[in-house]
């Protein structure tokens, strides 16, 4: 997999980056958001959401620091195991995102993308912690970290197409967004109430 030291060096700007832009973000910008669910093996799942500055649509590709927004939670059987959320990052996290919008997608391995997400989770599987959750495309597999370690059950095709769908009026949870939409924090191994619409179906059920 891609090497770890420009992960992390990676994480290092993209902190800088987001803490920045989020300083500089105007009240009364548009956010668009996209929600997404992604299905791996052996009975594992992980949904989410994410948010950005609608001037960045026109982007090819929307980064790690881009996002003002972004959650995950992942489930076994339809229970939940894990979240991570945009609030928890700091400097030991390793945190690579690249979302297509114009395609409404998540980018997959593939030429010049050796390791094109990495949230809360390197390409060892290893790092997101006691207690934490974490998602990884990389040359080998997508798959998740659960409890600082790596969910070998969970793992599908590198290139699996990942999409999104784009969705006005998410309820993020509070932890999930930085800057002014920061309000307070979760524990970090607590499961959130869920951030559905009241359109959206319990998890698991069509």
């Amino acid at each position: 997999m891609q090497d770890e030291a420009d992960v992390k060096q990676r994480l290092g700007a993209a902190i800088l980056a987001t803490g920045l832009a989020a300083c500089a973000v105007p009240a009364l910008a548009e956010t668009v958001s996209y929600r997404f669910d992604w299905q791996g093996s052996g009975g594992y799942s992980m949904r989410g959401a994410l948010g950005f500055d609608a001037e960045l649509l026109a982007r090819e590709e929307i980064r790690a620091a881009d996002l003002s927004c972004f959650v995950i939670e992942g489930f076994h059987d339809g229970a939940p195991v894990g979240r991570w959320a945009l609030s928890m990052l700091n400097e030991e996290t390793s945190w690579v995102l690249t979302f297509l919008p114009r395609s409404s997608e998540f980018a997959v391995f593939g030429p010049g993308r050796l390791m094109p997400q990495a949230w809360n989770m390197d390409g060892a599987g290893t790092d997101c912690g006691p207690g934490g959750f974490g998602f990884n495309i990389g040359n080998a597999a997508q798959d998740l970290c659960l409890n600082g370690r790596l969910v070998v059950e969970s793992q599908v095709a590198p290139a699996r197409p990942f999409p999104a769908r784009r969705e006005q009026g998410i309820s993020f949870p509070a932890d999930a967004c930085l800057g002014p939409m920061l309000m307070s924090a979760l524990p970090a191994r607590a499961v959130p109430v869920s951030f559905q619409t009241e359109k959206d179906p319990p998890h698991g059920q069509d």
